[in-house]
């Protein structure tokens, strides 16, 4: 397949986009992963979304137990229903986990006691939970055996993502021929210290032919340098940005919650568990995305549309 690459050509001005960010924790102090976030917590964030130009996002979920999971979700499902703004703004629900590796490095952020198995008993649980909203789940397919879990949710037209997680080579290309098509957070979601080959991420380019190639442009989660050699390996036709963001997205330097979890963001704006090097989420915004496009990897108008708006329709078959 031809590729198309990143050009020099830097816009004076952006062209009309209706961005959708496919994995959105939360947003200016609200968090989707507390269970008991508000009606109001809920229209504020969606609200700071607007305001930022985003069109829609897939309201997203890490790992915890199911039952918790669950009440999360249909949490989340009521409250959207009451809100015409969040209906607009929120299109679907992105549950990353708990089907992922809990090696430390590959479970980054994420709870390890509560990774499980992908298994189609829970995977039809969590899809009750969100009232037929899920459009994507983010899985390990190393810990799907069969791909059962991984076909089961492609018939049900869920896009499902490989993420946290290390499959061999043929795992990997087991999962897409069984219907794996994405790659949640590629460069992340594994130890900072990587075999120098035979690696992920390595796996991840070699099949990029196959797959949606996600990535978070904040220059912490991956340096601007190599993230124009991932997109001149995957092709900008092939890959998507998104913010990963989390309820400190917007409110500057401090201590914030993810899940429940203690989450620390530095001056800097990089989120991590306290005294972890492992980063937890980010706190970029999709402006600041588009400019980071255009400022450190010189990309046109079209192309930077391209990436937070067209390609995350078209994977999640919007």
């Amino acid at each position: 397949m031809a590729h198309t690459h990143p050009t020099q050509s830097t816009p004076s001005q952006f062209s009309p986009v209706n961005p959708l960010d496919i994995q959105v924790n939360g947003y200016f102090g609200g968090d989707f992963t507390n269970p008991k976030i508000t009606a109001e917590e809920l229209h504020t964030t969606c609200v700071a979304l607007e305001e930022d130009g985003v069109d829609s996002i897939l309201a997203t979920v890490i790992t915890d137990s199911v039952d918790a999971l669950c009440q999360k979700l249909s949490h989340l499902v009521k409250l959207r229903e009451q809100d015409e703004l969040a209906k607009k703004i929120i299109c679907g629900f992105h549950i990353e986990g708990p089907f992922i590796n809990s090696e430390v490095g590959y479970v980054g952020a994420h709870p390890a006691d509560c990774v499980k198995p992908a298994n189609v008993e829970d995977s039809k649980r969590l899809l009750e939970a969100t009232a037929g909203l899920t459009k994507l789940i983010t899985l390990a397919p190393e810990f799907d055996e069969g791909m059962a879990t991984t076909r089961f949710l492609a018939d049900q037209g869920i896009t499902v993502s490989a993420g946290h997680c290390n499959p061999s080579f043929d795992q990997l290309r087991a999962g897409i021929d069984a219907g794996l098509s994405m790659v949640t957070h590629v460069g992340n979601g594994c130890p900072v210290t990587l075999p120098r080959h035979d690696n992920f991420i390595q796996r991840v380019l070699s099949l990029s032919d196959d797959l949606w190639c996600c990535f978070i442009p904040d220059g912490a989660h991956v340096d601007f340098f190599a993230l124009k050699n991932y997109l001149k390996v995957a092709g900008i036709e092939r890959s998507i940005m998104v913010t990963d963001a989390i309820a400190a997205a917007k409110l500057g330097p401090g201590l914030y919650k993810l899940s429940g979890m203690d989450i620390e963001v530095d001056e800097n704006g990089v989120a991590r568990k306290p005294g972890s090097p492992n980063l937890a989420g980010a706190t970029i915004t999709m402006p600041q995305i588009r400019e980071n496009l255009s400022k450190h990897l010189g990309l046109n108008d079209e192309q930077i549309k391209q990436l937070i708006d067209t390609n995350p329709r078209k994977a999640i078959g919007m």
